[in-house]
Protein backbone atom coordinates (compact mmCIF):
# COMPACT_ATOMS: atom_id res chain seq x y z
CA UNK A 1 0.00 0.00 0.00
CA UNK A 2 1.20 3.50 -1.38
CA UNK A 3 2.07 5.38 2.12
CA UNK A 4 -0.60 8.47 1.16
CA UNK A 5 -2.88 5.68 2.92
CA UNK A 6 -0.70 3.85 5.60
CA UNK A 7 0.09 4.31 9.14
CA UNK A 8 3.50 3.53 10.79
CA UNK A 9 2.51 1.13 12.95
CA UNK A 10 0.35 -0.88 10.54
CA UNK A 11 3.16 -0.44 7.80
CA UNK A 12 5.79 -1.91 10.06
CA UNK A 13 3.92 -5.32 10.76
CA UNK A 14 3.98 -5.91 7.37
CA UNK A 15 7.20 -5.27 6.40
CA UNK A 16 9.69 -7.27 5.11
CA UNK A 17 11.98 -6.94 8.28
CA UNK A 18 8.81 -8.40 9.97
CA UNK A 19 8.34 -10.88 7.92
CA UNK A 20 11.51 -12.27 8.33
CA UNK A 21 12.14 -11.84 11.80
CA UNK A 22 8.96 -14.21 12.42
CA UNK A 23 10.23 -16.66 9.70
CA UNK A 24 13.34 -16.67 12.00
CA UNK A 25 11.20 -16.86 15.44
CA UNK A 26 9.28 -19.77 14.42
CA UNK A 27 12.21 -21.79 13.01
CA UNK A 28 14.45 -21.16 16.12
CA UNK A 29 10.85 -22.28 18.38
CA UNK A 30 10.72 -25.67 16.08
CA UNK A 31 14.27 -25.82 17.27
CA UNK A 32 13.96 -25.65 20.41
CA UNK A 33 10.63 -27.82 20.46
CA UNK A 34 12.65 -30.36 19.20
CA UNK A 35 15.37 -30.44 21.50
CA UNK A 36 12.92 -30.27 24.91
CA UNK A 37 11.06 -33.29 23.18
CA UNK A 38 14.87 -34.95 23.04
CA UNK A 39 14.86 -35.33 19.22
CA UNK A 40 18.03 -32.93 18.55
CA UNK A 41 20.74 -31.43 20.51
CA UNK A 42 19.93 -28.92 23.17
CA UNK A 43 23.47 -26.92 22.44
CA UNK A 44 22.53 -27.20 18.30
CA UNK A 45 19.17 -25.11 19.75
CA UNK A 46 21.20 -22.51 22.13
CA UNK A 47 23.15 -22.16 19.13
CA UNK A 48 20.37 -21.36 16.37
CA UNK A 49 19.44 -19.04 18.55
CA UNK A 50 22.25 -17.02 19.96
CA UNK A 51 23.41 -17.14 16.03
CA UNK A 52 20.47 -16.93 13.75
CA UNK A 53 21.03 -13.99 11.71
CA UNK A 54 19.39 -12.99 8.37
CA UNK A 55 20.11 -10.23 5.71
CA UNK A 56 16.75 -8.99 3.60
CA UNK A 57 19.53 -8.28 1.00
CA UNK A 58 21.43 -11.05 0.13
CA UNK A 59 18.07 -13.26 0.90
CA UNK A 60 16.98 -10.96 -2.52
CA UNK A 61 20.15 -12.22 -4.06
CA UNK A 62 19.42 -15.50 -3.59
CA UNK A 63 16.16 -16.00 -4.42
CA UNK A 64 17.11 -14.57 -7.84
CA UNK A 65 19.03 -17.78 -8.39
CA UNK A 66 16.16 -20.39 -6.24
CA UNK A 67 13.55 -18.38 -6.76
CA UNK A 68 11.85 -19.77 -3.57
CA UNK A 69 12.14 -16.96 -1.08
CA UNK A 70 11.70 -19.81 1.68
CA UNK A 71 14.85 -21.57 0.63
CA UNK A 72 16.94 -18.24 -0.48
CA UNK A 73 16.14 -17.37 3.47
CA UNK A 74 17.48 -21.02 5.02
CA UNK A 75 20.26 -20.42 2.78
CA UNK A 76 21.08 -17.66 4.21
CA UNK A 77 20.63 -18.04 7.61
CA UNK A 78 22.33 -20.78 7.53
CA UNK A 79 25.60 -18.93 6.91
CA UNK A 80 25.22 -17.43 10.31
CA UNK A 81 24.67 -19.92 12.11
CA UNK A 82 26.97 -23.02 10.95
CA UNK A 83 26.56 -27.02 11.09
CA UNK A 84 23.58 -26.92 13.66
CA UNK A 85 21.44 -25.09 11.18
CA UNK A 86 20.92 -28.56 9.59
CA UNK A 87 18.35 -28.92 12.12
CA UNK A 88 16.33 -26.05 10.70
CA UNK A 89 12.90 -26.51 8.55
CA UNK A 90 13.27 -30.08 9.78
CA UNK A 91 9.73 -32.01 9.08
CA UNK A 92 8.80 -28.97 7.73
CA UNK A 93 7.32 -27.26 4.44
CA UNK A 94 7.57 -23.81 3.26
CA UNK A 95 3.51 -22.96 4.29
CA UNK A 96 4.34 -23.93 7.94
CA UNK A 97 6.57 -21.13 7.94
CA UNK A 98 4.22 -18.37 5.88
CA UNK A 99 0.80 -19.30 7.15
CA UNK A 100 2.08 -19.24 10.93
CA UNK A 101 3.80 -15.93 10.13
CA UNK A 102 0.20 -14.99 8.70
CA UNK A 103 -1.30 -15.86 11.45
CA UNK A 104 1.19 -13.80 14.04
CA UNK A 105 0.94 -10.81 11.42
CA UNK A 106 -3.04 -10.88 10.94
CA UNK A 107 -3.38 -11.25 14.78
CA UNK A 108 -0.92 -7.86 15.17
CA UNK A 109 -2.64 -5.97 12.79
CA UNK A 110 -6.35 -6.97 14.57
CA UNK A 111 -4.85 -5.40 17.98
CA UNK A 112 -3.89 -2.13 15.54
CA UNK A 113 -7.57 -2.44 13.72
CA UNK A 114 -9.84 -2.74 17.33
CA UNK A 115 -7.95 -0.14 19.11
CA UNK A 116 -8.55 2.40 15.33
CA UNK A 117 -12.33 1.15 16.04
CA UNK A 118 -12.27 2.40 19.44
CA UNK A 119 -11.29 5.48 18.32
CA UNK A 120 -13.86 6.03 16.51
CA UNK A 121 -16.22 4.78 19.36
CA UNK A 122 -15.05 7.31 21.32
CA UNK A 123 -15.27 10.03 19.05
CA UNK A 124 -18.46 9.09 18.05
CA UNK A 125 -19.65 9.17 22.00
CA UNK A 126 -18.08 12.24 22.89
CA UNK A 127 -20.26 14.07 19.57
CA UNK A 128 -23.55 11.90 20.93
CA UNK A 129 -23.57 12.67 24.58
CA UNK A 130 -22.84 16.45 23.39
CA UNK A 131 -25.70 16.98 21.31
CA UNK A 132 -27.95 14.34 23.17
CA UNK A 133 -31.25 17.20 22.57
CA UNK A 134 -29.94 18.90 19.58
CA UNK A 135 -33.23 18.28 16.99
CA UNK A 136 -32.39 17.81 13.46
CA UNK A 137 -35.02 16.37 10.53
CA UNK A 138 -34.91 12.40 10.73
CA UNK A 139 -34.67 11.47 6.59
CA UNK A 140 -36.04 8.28 4.78
CA UNK A 141 -35.62 8.59 1.09
CA UNK A 142 -33.81 11.88 2.05
CA UNK A 143 -37.04 12.99 2.18
CA UNK A 144 -38.01 14.93 5.45
CA UNK A 145 -39.64 12.28 8.31
CA UNK A 146 -39.73 12.73 11.74
CA UNK A 147 -37.47 14.36 14.08
CA UNK A 148 -34.52 13.48 15.87
CA UNK A 149 -31.45 14.69 16.94
CA UNK A 150 -27.78 14.67 16.13
CA UNK A 151 -27.25 13.31 19.33
CA UNK A 152 -29.04 10.21 18.50
CA UNK A 153 -27.38 9.72 14.97
CA UNK A 154 -23.78 9.80 16.55
CA UNK A 155 -25.53 7.02 19.04
CA UNK A 156 -26.43 4.97 16.31
CA UNK A 157 -22.94 5.65 15.07
CA UNK A 158 -21.31 4.07 18.10
CA UNK A 159 -23.39 1.11 18.55
CA UNK A 160 -22.38 0.06 14.80
CA UNK A 161 -18.60 0.35 15.21
CA UNK A 162 -19.40 -1.37 18.56
CA UNK A 163 -20.85 -4.45 16.55
CA UNK A 164 -17.83 -3.57 13.77
CA UNK A 165 -15.13 -3.98 16.96
CA UNK A 166 -17.09 -8.05 17.70
CA UNK A 167 -17.30 -9.07 14.65
CA UNK A 168 -13.12 -8.17 14.28
CA UNK A 169 -12.79 -10.34 17.65
CA UNK A 170 -14.79 -12.81 15.92
CA UNK A 171 -12.35 -12.67 12.98
CA UNK A 172 -9.43 -12.42 15.27
CA UNK A 173 -10.14 -16.02 17.02
CA UNK A 174 -10.68 -17.51 13.84
CA UNK A 175 -7.41 -16.56 11.92
CA UNK A 176 -5.02 -17.26 15.59
CA UNK A 177 -3.84 -20.57 13.88
CA UNK A 178 -0.47 -21.54 12.95
CA UNK A 179 0.57 -25.47 11.35
CA UNK A 180 3.59 -27.15 11.33
CA UNK A 181 2.49 -30.37 10.07
CA UNK A 182 4.53 -31.11 7.42
CA UNK A 183 3.78 -31.09 3.17
CA UNK A 184 0.39 -32.67 3.59
CA UNK A 185 -0.46 -31.59 6.90
CA UNK A 186 0.31 -35.50 8.55
CA UNK A 187 2.88 -34.74 10.89
CA UNK A 188 4.99 -38.06 8.99
CA UNK A 189 8.06 -36.02 9.76
CA UNK A 190 8.00 -33.78 12.58
CA UNK A 191 5.93 -34.63 16.16
CA UNK A 192 2.73 -32.93 16.53
CA UNK A 193 3.76 -31.83 20.25
CA UNK A 194 6.71 -29.63 18.36
CA UNK A 195 3.59 -27.59 16.72
CA UNK A 196 1.81 -27.50 20.02
CA UNK A 197 4.64 -26.09 21.72
CA UNK A 198 5.50 -23.72 19.18
CA UNK A 199 1.91 -22.03 18.47
CA UNK A 200 1.72 -21.86 22.30
CA UNK A 201 4.61 -19.58 22.15
CA UNK A 202 3.49 -17.37 19.57
CA UNK A 203 0.36 -17.11 21.06
CA UNK A 204 -1.53 -19.05 18.27
CA UNK A 205 -4.00 -22.12 18.35
CA UNK A 206 -2.86 -24.98 16.28
CA UNK A 207 -4.79 -25.92 13.63
CA UNK A 208 -7.11 -28.99 14.35
CA UNK A 209 -6.07 -30.55 10.86
CA UNK A 210 -4.48 -28.38 7.89
CA UNK A 211 -3.50 -30.07 4.50
CA UNK A 212 -0.19 -28.09 3.45
CA UNK A 213 -2.15 -25.15 4.04
CA UNK A 214 -4.45 -23.23 6.38
CA UNK A 215 -7.72 -23.76 5.23
CA UNK A 216 -8.40 -20.25 3.36
CA UNK A 217 -12.09 -19.99 4.20
CA UNK A 218 -10.50 -18.71 7.58
CA UNK A 219 -8.53 -16.02 5.96
CA UNK A 220 -11.84 -15.08 3.60
CA UNK A 221 -13.87 -14.72 6.57
CA UNK A 222 -11.58 -12.54 8.41
CA UNK A 223 -11.36 -10.35 4.51
CA UNK A 224 -14.95 -10.48 4.53
CA UNK A 225 -14.55 -8.81 7.97
CA UNK A 226 -12.58 -5.88 6.79
CA UNK A 227 -14.94 -5.34 3.80
CA UNK A 228 -17.84 -5.29 6.53
CA UNK A 229 -16.49 -2.58 8.62
CA UNK A 230 -14.97 -0.19 5.72
CA UNK A 231 -18.65 -0.35 4.37
CA UNK A 232 -19.65 0.79 7.64
CA UNK A 233 -16.95 3.60 7.70
CA UNK A 234 -18.76 3.79 3.95
CA UNK A 235 -22.26 4.19 5.02
CA UNK A 236 -21.38 6.92 7.50
CA UNK A 237 -18.55 8.73 5.34
CA UNK A 238 -21.87 9.33 2.87
CA UNK A 239 -24.02 10.19 5.90
CA UNK A 240 -21.60 13.20 6.53
CA UNK A 241 -21.21 14.07 3.10
CA UNK A 242 -24.92 14.50 2.19
CA UNK A 243 -24.99 16.50 5.52
CA UNK A 244 -22.69 18.56 4.14
CA UNK A 245 -24.21 19.90 0.70
CA UNK A 246 -24.79 23.37 0.25
CA UNK A 247 -28.86 22.44 0.46
CA UNK A 248 -28.28 20.75 3.72
CA UNK A 249 -25.44 22.39 5.58
CA UNK A 250 -26.00 21.10 9.00
CA UNK A 251 -22.24 20.09 9.38
CA UNK A 252 -18.91 20.37 7.79
CA UNK A 253 -15.67 18.69 7.93
CA UNK A 254 -12.93 21.04 9.52
CA UNK A 255 -11.39 22.94 6.79
CA UNK A 256 -8.14 23.83 8.55
CA UNK A 257 -5.93 27.38 7.34
CA UNK A 258 -4.63 27.41 4.34
CA UNK A 259 -6.47 24.48 3.33
CA UNK A 260 -8.12 24.48 -0.45
CA UNK A 261 -11.11 22.59 -1.68
CA UNK A 262 -10.39 23.50 -5.44
CA UNK A 263 -7.91 24.31 -8.00
CA UNK A 264 -10.32 26.80 -10.36
CA UNK A 265 -12.64 27.89 -7.46
CA UNK A 266 -11.74 29.62 -4.13
CA UNK A 267 -15.33 29.34 -2.72
CA UNK A 268 -15.39 25.06 -2.36
CA UNK A 269 -14.82 23.86 0.92
CA UNK A 270 -15.40 20.17 0.06
CA UNK A 271 -15.69 16.67 1.79
CA UNK A 272 -13.14 15.43 0.90
CA UNK A 273 -12.11 12.84 3.52
CA UNK A 274 -15.50 11.17 3.33
CA UNK A 275 -15.63 10.44 -0.43
CA UNK A 276 -11.72 9.18 0.25
CA UNK A 277 -12.92 6.99 3.00
CA UNK A 278 -15.78 5.37 0.57
CA UNK A 279 -13.29 5.25 -2.69
CA UNK A 280 -11.08 3.24 -0.05
CA UNK A 281 -13.52 1.19 1.04
CA UNK A 282 -14.29 -0.12 -2.88
CA UNK A 283 -10.60 -0.96 -2.59
CA UNK A 284 -11.23 -3.14 0.79
CA UNK A 285 -14.51 -4.78 -0.41
CA UNK A 286 -13.00 -6.09 -4.04
CA UNK A 287 -10.16 -7.74 -2.25
CA UNK A 288 -12.72 -9.77 0.25
CA UNK A 289 -14.13 -11.18 -3.53
CA UNK A 290 -10.42 -11.91 -4.23
CA UNK A 291 -10.27 -13.57 -0.73
CA UNK A 292 -13.12 -15.70 -1.30
CA UNK A 293 -11.86 -16.68 -4.83
CA UNK A 294 -9.07 -18.02 -2.88
CA UNK A 295 -11.14 -20.41 -0.81
CA UNK A 296 -11.08 -23.48 -3.63
CA UNK A 297 -7.82 -24.71 -4.34
CA UNK A 298 -6.12 -28.28 -6.04
CA UNK A 299 -6.56 -31.23 -3.45
CA UNK A 300 -3.80 -30.29 -0.59
CA UNK A 301 -2.49 -26.92 -2.03
CA UNK A 302 -2.08 -25.40 -5.07
CA UNK A 303 -0.38 -21.74 -5.01
CA UNK A 304 -3.14 -20.01 -7.12
CA UNK A 305 -3.73 -17.35 -3.49
CA UNK A 306 -0.07 -16.79 -2.66
CA UNK A 307 0.19 -14.33 -5.00
CA UNK A 308 -3.41 -12.91 -4.19
CA UNK A 309 -2.57 -13.00 -0.43
CA UNK A 310 0.93 -11.08 -0.86
CA UNK A 311 -1.53 -8.34 -2.13
CA UNK A 312 -4.80 -8.38 -0.75
CA UNK A 313 -4.21 -9.28 3.28
CA UNK A 314 -1.27 -6.42 4.45
CA UNK A 315 -3.38 -3.83 1.83
CA UNK A 316 -6.86 -4.12 3.56
CA UNK A 317 -5.50 -4.35 6.96
CA UNK A 318 -3.46 -1.34 6.12
CA UNK A 319 -5.90 0.72 4.64
CA UNK A 320 -8.47 -0.29 7.17
CA UNK A 321 -6.18 1.13 9.69
CA UNK A 322 -5.97 4.46 7.87
CA UNK A 323 -9.40 4.89 7.02
CA UNK A 324 -10.42 4.71 11.17
CA UNK A 325 -8.19 7.03 11.56
CA UNK A 326 -9.19 9.25 9.57
CA UNK A 327 -12.84 8.75 10.21
CA UNK A 328 -12.27 9.54 13.92
CA UNK A 329 -10.73 12.25 13.24
CA UNK A 330 -13.23 13.60 10.98
CA UNK A 331 -15.68 13.23 13.59
CA UNK A 332 -13.73 14.80 16.48
CA UNK A 333 -13.52 17.69 14.23
CA UNK A 334 -17.11 18.35 12.89
CA UNK A 335 -17.94 21.84 12.72
CA UNK A 336 -21.76 21.47 13.62
CA UNK A 337 -24.18 23.82 13.07
CA UNK A 338 -27.46 23.41 15.00
CA UNK A 339 -29.36 26.64 14.02
CA UNK A 340 -28.34 24.83 10.12
CA UNK A 341 -30.38 21.95 11.28
CA UNK A 342 -33.59 24.25 13.00
CA UNK A 343 -33.73 25.71 9.84
CA UNK A 344 -34.23 22.65 7.92
CA UNK A 345 -36.76 21.16 10.56
CA UNK A 346 -38.56 24.07 10.02
CA UNK A 347 -38.67 23.39 6.18
CA UNK A 348 -41.41 20.91 6.32
CA UNK A 349 -43.88 23.21 8.64
CA UNK A 350 -44.74 21.08 10.69
CA UNK A 351 -45.55 18.37 8.77
CA UNK A 352 -43.38 15.52 10.89
CA UNK A 353 -46.53 16.04 13.62
CA UNK A 354 -48.75 13.52 10.97
CA UNK A 355 -48.20 10.35 12.98
CA UNK A 356 -48.75 11.74 16.80
CA UNK A 357 -52.21 13.26 15.28
CA UNK A 358 -53.25 10.19 13.43
CA UNK A 359 -51.89 7.74 16.63
CA UNK A 360 -54.16 10.54 18.44
CA UNK A 361 -57.47 10.32 16.44
CA UNK A 362 -57.16 6.30 16.55
CA UNK A 363 -56.57 6.44 20.61
CA UNK A 364 -59.71 8.58 20.72
CA UNK A 365 -62.24 6.13 18.52
CA UNK A 366 -61.60 7.42 14.76
CA UNK A 367 -61.48 4.27 12.41
CA UNK A 368 -57.79 3.84 10.96
CA UNK A 369 -58.33 4.48 7.56
CA UNK A 370 -60.29 7.30 8.02
CA UNK A 371 -58.03 8.70 10.58
CA UNK A 372 -55.27 8.62 8.09
CA UNK A 373 -57.41 9.99 5.51
CA UNK A 374 -58.34 13.13 7.14
CA UNK A 375 -54.63 13.80 8.15
CA UNK A 376 -53.10 13.17 4.92
CA UNK A 377 -55.61 15.82 3.47
CA UNK A 378 -54.19 18.10 5.74
CA UNK A 379 -50.74 17.20 5.19
CA UNK A 380 -50.88 17.41 0.86
CA UNK A 381 -52.66 20.78 1.68
CA UNK A 382 -49.59 21.62 3.74
CA UNK A 383 -47.20 21.02 0.79
CA UNK A 384 -49.05 23.12 -1.80
CA UNK A 385 -49.90 26.44 0.66
CA UNK A 386 -47.75 28.67 3.20
CA UNK A 387 -49.03 27.81 5.66
CA UNK A 388 -48.16 24.99 8.60
CA UNK A 389 -49.39 21.99 8.79
CA UNK A 390 -50.82 22.70 12.26
CA UNK A 391 -52.99 25.31 10.21
CA UNK A 392 -54.48 22.82 7.88
CA UNK A 393 -55.24 20.35 10.44
CA UNK A 394 -57.70 22.94 12.57
CA UNK A 395 -59.69 23.18 9.09
CA UNK A 396 -60.30 19.68 8.67
CA UNK A 397 -63.73 18.56 10.46
CA UNK A 398 -63.20 15.12 11.04
CA UNK A 399 -60.19 16.20 13.11
CA UNK A 400 -61.41 19.11 15.14
CA UNK A 401 -64.33 17.53 16.03
CA UNK A 402 -62.33 14.55 17.67
CA UNK A 403 -59.10 16.27 18.71
CA UNK A 404 -59.86 20.34 20.85
CA UNK A 405 -57.68 22.98 19.21
CA UNK A 406 -55.95 23.64 22.55
CA UNK A 407 -54.64 19.49 22.69
CA UNK A 408 -53.32 19.84 18.78
CA UNK A 409 -51.54 22.47 19.75
CA UNK A 410 -50.18 20.42 22.66
CA UNK A 411 -49.46 17.19 20.03
CA UNK A 412 -47.39 19.22 18.08
CA UNK A 413 -44.88 19.54 19.65
CA UNK A 414 -40.89 18.27 18.69
CA UNK A 415 -40.55 17.29 22.57
CA UNK A 416 -43.07 14.84 21.60
CA UNK A 417 -40.43 12.85 19.61
CA UNK A 418 -37.71 13.07 22.39
CA UNK A 419 -39.44 11.46 25.53
CA UNK A 420 -37.60 8.21 25.01
CA UNK A 421 -34.12 9.94 23.69
CA UNK A 422 -32.50 9.49 27.95
CA UNK A 423 -33.11 5.71 27.97
CA UNK A 424 -31.90 5.01 24.34
CA UNK A 425 -28.94 6.65 25.46
CA UNK A 426 -28.94 4.29 29.15
CA UNK A 427 -29.15 1.32 27.01
CA UNK A 428 -26.09 2.52 24.80
CA UNK A 429 -24.11 3.36 28.31
CA UNK A 430 -23.45 6.58 26.90
CA UNK A 431 -23.33 8.58 29.65
CA UNK A 432 -22.09 12.21 30.44
CA UNK A 433 -19.87 10.42 32.56
CA UNK A 434 -17.61 8.60 29.88
CA UNK A 435 -17.62 12.18 28.13
CA UNK A 436 -15.97 13.71 30.93
CA UNK A 437 -13.10 10.88 31.47
CA UNK A 438 -12.70 10.90 27.39
CA UNK A 439 -11.65 14.88 27.95
CA UNK A 440 -9.66 13.89 30.40
CA UNK A 441 -7.47 11.37 28.74
CA UNK A 442 -7.11 13.23 25.55
CA UNK A 443 -5.75 16.40 27.98
CA UNK A 444 -3.44 14.02 29.35
CA UNK A 445 -2.36 13.07 26.05
CA UNK A 446 -2.05 16.45 24.83
CA UNK A 447 -0.17 17.53 28.03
Amino acid sequence: MIARYSRPQMRDIWSEERKFSIWLEIETLACEAMAELGLIPRSDAETIRAKGRFSIGEIAEIEKRTNHDVIAFLENVATSIGPAARWMHQGLTSSDILDTTLAVQLVQASDLLAAGIRSVRSAAAHQAITHKMTPMIGRSHGIHAEPITFGLKMALMYDEFGRAETRLQRARSVIRVGKLSGAVGTHAHLDPKVEEIVCRRLQLEPDQLSTQIIQRDRHAEFSATLALIASSIDRWATEFRHLQRTEVGELEEYFSPGQKGSSAMPHKRNPITGERLSGLARVIRGNAVAALENVALWHERDISHSSVERIILPDSCTLLDYMLGRLAKLVEGFVIYPDRMEENLAMSKGLYFSQLILLELTRRGMERKAAYEAVQKAAMATWKSNSDFLHEVRKIPEIAKVIPEAELAKLCSVEQHFRHVDETFRRLGLTEEMRNAECGSRNEKSD
